[in-house]
């Protein structure tokens, strides 16, 4: 049998990031032959990995990176936030977006096979992770994102990295381009226009709005407060021309019950016609970019901004860490109850 070295651990470890006796173990199971090391604890971090695939990986960091006309942005998913700060960890978030950015991957398939700067595949170095960190993680989603050389990427991470967004912009420059991203991480919109809203989802999320009203009013009730009305319209996809033709005819109606002079109408209509525009497009401000008002200048919506500044929202991608997935609830009791057994 061949002499192990603390050199030949040394460099095992540094190609695997494995540990100690891990890597020593290795290499004793194989003899000393560096290329079976790797190829042995490989096997084993994919048994590993194995173990943990049923876990619920709720946690994590996005990671962004812009390479010349392309920008990548993934989420990548651990089992707890602990984890998430383990510069392991980290610096995996990092390079997956980096090969993400350069390769271009269709799928995931695509993605799986892409080279890492430690000659690992993608694949392979999120299996290592999950074998050395000993948590599931995981590559839960990415985006490739390409502009035009008129265009501006524009790249922000809130909170450590658990929001990712990347915005193109035409027409503007690289520091408005990151404050739209900005306002894209805080204001969650999912579309850039309205006109992206399919008219089924704006009846849906008008019923819940509509709800939400009927809840304020039993508690407006309770005070003697009166109640609220519900919203007839959601989005300016609704609000035909017969629409407002009929909304300006309730408001001169409104203006002669409370007897103001009809010479003073003119300046009193069209505010109150914006102020209507306003209620009935709540759906719109929720989802739709241009719509939602701009959170560095709450006069403006982000679409009138932009038109003062001669600039357009090509495109967007959103990544917030765990969105969508159902974690796992803790019952701490019950957990100390089984330790005590």
């Amino acid at each position: 049998m061949a002499t192990i070295t603390a050199r030949q651990v040394k460099e095992l470890r540094e190609k695997t990031g494995a540990g100690v006796m891990d890597a020593k173990k290795a290499l004793v199971e194989v003899d000393g032959d560096m290329d079976k090391a790797i190829e042995y604890l490989h096997e084993k971090g994919m048994a590993k990995a194995a173990k943990k695939a049923d876990r619920v990986a709720a946690e994590g960091l996005t990671g962004v990176y812009e390479s010349g006309n392309t920008a990548a942005i993934v989420e990548v998913n651990s089992e707890t936030d602990f984890v998430a700060q383990n510069e392991k960890f980290v610096n995996l978030v990092k390079e997956a977006a980096k090969a993400i950015a350069e390769g271009k991957p269709a799928n995931q398939e695509e993605a799986d096979e892409l080279p890492m700067g430690n000659g690992m595949t993608l694949k392979q170095a999120f299996v290592d992770a999950t074998a050395t960190i000993g948590e599931k993680i995981v590559l839960r989603r990415f985006a490739v994102v390409e502009k035009t050389d008129d265009q501006e990427f524009g790249a922000y991470q809130h909170n450590g990295g658990q929001i990712g967004v990347i915005s193109v912009l035409e027409g503007g420059d690289a520091a408005m381009a990151k404050q739209i991203a900005m306002h894209i991480a805080a204001m969650k919109p999912t579309v850039i226009s309205p006109k992206e809203l399919a008219p089924d989802f704006v009846k849906e999320q008008l019923a819940l709005l509509n709800h939400k009203i009927d809840q304020d009013n039993e508690s407006r009730a309770l005070v003697n407060k009166p109640a609220l009305p519900h919203l007839v319209y959601g989005s300016e996809s609704q609000l035909t021309d017969e629409v407002i033709a009929k909304a300006k005819e309730d408001i001169k109606k409104e203006l002669a019950d409370e007897g103001k002079p009809e010479k003073i109408w003119d300046r009193i209509i069209p505010g109150k016609l914006a102020r209507f525009v306003s209620d009935n497009t709540q759906v719109d401000k929720q989802f739709a970019a241009l719509s939602q008002e701009y959170i560095m200048d709450d006069s403006k919506t982000v679409g009138e901004f932009l038109k003062d500044n001669n600039a357009k929202l090509v495109n967007f991608v959103r990544y917030e860490v765990g969105e969508g997935i159902e974690k796992k609830q803790e019952d701490f009791a019950a957990e100390v109850r089984e330790q005590m057994k």
